[in-house]
């Protein structure tokens, strides 16, 4: 099976290119959706984040409180690296047991999406890369836009990450998502053919 990433920037995108590339018959692992299932109630992972975080951290029906978690953690790098301590590990056994999956069923080619695969070093794993681009600026507007952030938490979440140049500097194929959805669409169209086509 043919293993590709797709990263990006936070809101430059990643959803709509993984969301086209589902449409064309691709199966996408998204290691976000991972993120949710490994502290999901009852698992040893919300276990482990409440027991380094405390209580706090949980909605009253016993669920992880992910904003406020992400209040906690952006602006503290420390606090980042002790929650993704804990997180990681459980994704990438979850993220294995899904390849297999995919593997076993017989997929030809597949998709692995995630905001920190150039962060963490996984780039290698998973050639080509495809980087979904856009100027920061957008990615601020969308960010504030999509997740009710102001300006700053909107900014401190970006700097959380790699610059996107970055990102694009390690990339395969990188696809502009500046412009309308539909040519974001043909741009995703025309890398899954040169991905298949390898």
């Amino acid at each position: 099976m043919r293993l590709f990433g797709l990263t990006g920037g936070l809101a430059s995108g990643k959803s709509t290119v993984a969301a086209r590339l589902r449409a064309l018959g691709v199966p996408v692992i998204d290691a976000d959706q991972l993120a949710r299932e490994v502290v999901a109630p009852g698992t040893p992972g919300l276990a482990a984040v409440v027991e380094a975080f405390g209580p706090s951290v949980l909605l009253p029906d016993g669920s992880l409180d992910r904003p406020r978690v992400a209040e906690l953690v952006f602006s503290d790098p420390a606090q980042r690296r002790r929650l993704n301590a804990i997180v990681h590990p459980l994704i990438g056994a979850a993220s294995a047991a899904r390849i297999a999956e995919l593997g076993a069923r017989g997929e030809a080619v597949a998709c692995y999406e995630a905001a920190l695969l150039v962060e963490n070093g996984l780039v290698e794993a998973f050639r080509p890369l495809v980087v979904v681009a856009v100027a920061e600026e957008v990615q601020v507007a969308r960010a504030m836009a999509r997740d009710h952030a102001t300006e700053a938490q909107a900014r401190a979440r970006i700097a959380a990450q790699l610059p996107l140049a970055t990102k694009v500097a390690a990339a395969d194929h990188v696809i502009d998502n500046s412009g309308s959805r539909e040519e974001t669409e043909r741009r995703t169209d025309a890398v899954l053919a040169a991905i298949r086509g390898a």
